[in-house]
């Protein structure tokens, strides 16, 4: 799906984008080439927004997938991704969201590495996240 806005009621992809998240701070990794993929394969699906600083450097380049308003109802949370520097990782995170993210879909296993906990909370992994 293409074109457009995200569909009513999708979830939002948040990708941290400040003082180390799409910086040189973290080397070898196109920053913007990896927040523009996530904007082009989920344009039309879901809302993807740069976020500045989501307060835990050191898991950088960071990705929150926060559940649509349905699946937060079902009880699907926000699911805090660190290390987010591998284009295998936003594959995951892109056919992940297509599902439907966080509650309404199972995420691929291998996105449980990348879980980390949010400042000030308990973390919740992708298998958490699972419908």
């Amino acid at each position: 799906m293409s074109g457009g806005g995200p569909r009513p009621g999708a979830c939002t992809v948040s990708v941290c984008r400040d003082c180390c998240c799409g910086t040189e701070k973290v080397p070898g990794v196109d920053h913007d080439a990896q927040l523009d993929r996530l904007r082009r394969e989920l344009a039309g699906i879901c809302r993807v927004r740069a976020t500045r600083c989501l307060d835990v450097c050191e898991q950088a380049n960071v990705v929150v997938v926060q559940p649509s308003p349905q699946a937060r109802a079902a009880g699907g949370r926000p699911v805090w991704l660190g290390l987010v520097n591998d284009p295998g990782a936003v594959d995951d995170i892109v056919a992940w969201v297509r599902a439907g993210g966080p509650g309404l879909a199972a995420p691929p296993d291998v996105l449980d590495l990348y879980a980390i906990e949010p400042p000030g909370g308990r973390v919740v992994g992708a298998a958490d996240a699972a419908p």
